[in-house]
């Protein structure tokens, strides 16, 4: 699956989604007054410096395993009925030298690491554990230096469900040094430094479901810059999420990542954002792209998309690329979860390159060529061979064939800006609401303004009671309609009701 940007033009697959950025720090006041950001900071999870030790000495009934026998802990784990629980002794272990090496966990099989245990693929390993047992729990272990390849993860290679991550450092693997499962928890760790993702929550053949994502350090992820390597591929992040169905991602510090910070992309439903701090990672903070129903709240957004924003910029690029991206993603009613819309509130962005954008490809829908979710349909329809001519003209394929961003519900949030400290003197002060002309295919439903014109005035899509400080402009339609905020404030966009807007104080 490949996340795009946006086409302005002609037939052709839309540009590559590059990851942009928006900062967001938690406790906005509840009326729009102004008030210190520092007021506001939130503490961050800062779990690499000095993660927690696990056990000076083997629990009872565990089976200690040695770091001087190449390959013990797979004889011993092979070895071993189902629940039984390892103990690696302080010091490197590995496993035996042929990349296919790995740990495969019976069912319910639980590893501690004692203080110093490292699994170490020196670069040789391919993978970690794998298989498909279920209900295992990794605790106080290090695990590095294996080499996944694109797409794969070192850490639940299989994607096996009920898995249980705390208290790890994965750090300097190739691919990602984590995949998920169904029932997944992630916790207390520290993904560092791997070369693509720090977890990729991706499952063949189906979605994952319930997934905790909890006072995690996710830190310099895609160090391998996967985007410039395979231009256009949407394969990076610090976390990429892909078809999952409930998801609390919370308390959590994803920071200096290489691209975006968190990335939902394709068919991703009922979210939870919250108590995070996301910042200085190079492209955006988060981007919910072609998924529905999500809350987005009490996150501190901080410098932010400083580095691909300024690229596009540089180039000439007019599109307002964001710190917080919502594209083709909205509230659908029809699809079960815990909102039925996409709320972002009580959020400070400050020092973003540019705040929030609300963007609609009008060619991309299902069984179009610019559909960079190859093969991928909406939740509302399974059958993407059905959104043809002359069915999708009419309803209900009109609407459900269709990626929408709509219900969106901006609140009680405070932007900061100062151009001074983000550099920049033009391009990094837009809040926008828009798509672009429907050219794509030939036998587009959605042909010139229709998307344009619905995503702006028709899809409930609504800014009200924030806080601005600093020069903000605001983008309604396309990218051509840069506003005043009075514009914005009035008809015939009537955005930011019982918002201010102080334009010297962000600096």
């Amino acid at each position: 699956m490949v996340i795009k940007w946006r086409n302005w033009a002609l037939p052709v697959a839309a540009p590559a989604l590059l990851a942009t950025g928006c900062v967001s720090t938690p406790g906005a006041p509840a009326e729009p007054t102004v008030a210190p950001s520092t007021s506001v900071a939130r503490s961050v999870a800062r779990v690499c410096a000095k993660p927690p030790a696990g056990p000076a000495m083997a629990p009872a009934g565990a089976v200690a395993v040695d770091p001087a026998v190449v390959g013990d802990l797979a004889v011993k784990t092979k070895n071993s009925p189902p629940n039984t629980t390892f103990w690696l002794r302080p010091g490197t272990h590995r496993l035996d030298s042929d990349r296919y090496s790995q740990v495969v966990p019976k069912q319910g099989n639980r590893y501690l690491g004692a203080p110093g245990a490292v699994l170490d693929g020196r670069k040789t390993n391919q993978y970690a554990f794998g298989g498909t047992a279920r209900n295992v729990t990794i605790q106080y272990l290090t695990v590095q230096r294996f080499v996944a390849p694109l797409d794969e993860g070192v850490v639940n290679h299989d994607s096996a469900d009920g898995w249980v991550i705390e208290h790890a450092t994965l750090q300097y693997n190739s691919g990602a040094g984590l995949m998920a499962g169904a029932h997944q928890r992630v916790r207390a760790s520290c993904l560092r430094g791997n070369g693509q993702y720090g977890m990729n929550a991706y499952k063949a053949g189906s979605p994952i479901s319930d997934l905790v994502v909890e006072g995690n350090e996710i830190v310099a992820n895609n160090k391998d810059d996967w985007e410039r390597r395979r231009k256009g591929c949407g394969c990076t992040g610090g976390i990429k999420f892909w078809a999952v169905n409930g998801a609390d991602v919370r308390g959590n510090w994803v920071h200096d990542n290489r691209g975006a910070g968190l990335w939902a992309d394709t068919n991703n439903n009922d979210f939870r954002i919250e108590d995070n701090v996301l910042e200085a990672n190079d492209g955006a903070a988060l981007i919910y792209e072609t998924s529905y129903n999500a809350v987005i709240r009490k996150n501190t957004i901080r410098r932010n998309n400083w580095v691909e924003g300024r690229k596009y910029a540089d180039l000439g690029d007019n599109f307002p690329f964001a710190t917080v991206y919502l594209s083709e993603s909205g509230g659908e009613p029809r699809i079960r979860a815990r909102t039925d819309k996409i709320e972002i509130y009580r959020n400070v962005l400050e020092n973003n390159w540019s705040g929030i954008t609300l963007w609609e490809n009008a060619d991309r829908f299902c069984n179009s060529p610019a559909n960079t979710s190859s093969g991928e349909c909406t939740l509302l329809v399974r059958d993407s061979g059905r959104c043809a001519q002359p069915a999708i003209a009419t309803a209900p394929l009109y609407a459900d064939c269709r990626w929408k961003t709509q219900r969106v519900d901006i609140h009680h949030n405070r932007f900061v800006l100062d151009t001074s400290v983000v550099g920049c003197t033009a391009k990094c002060d837009r809040m926008a609401v828009l798509a672009n002309y429907g050219t794509y295919p030939d036998w587009t439903p959605y042909p010139g303004e229709r998307v344009a014109e619905a995503i702006t005035h028709k899809q409930h899509n609504r800014w009200h009671d924030n806080v601005y400080l600093g020069p903000w402009k605001f983008v309604a339609h396309d990218p051509s309609r840069v506003l005043d905020f009075g514009q914005w404030q009035g008809t015939p966009y009537q955005q930011d009701t019982a918002s201010t807007l102080d334009p010297r104080a962000g600096g």
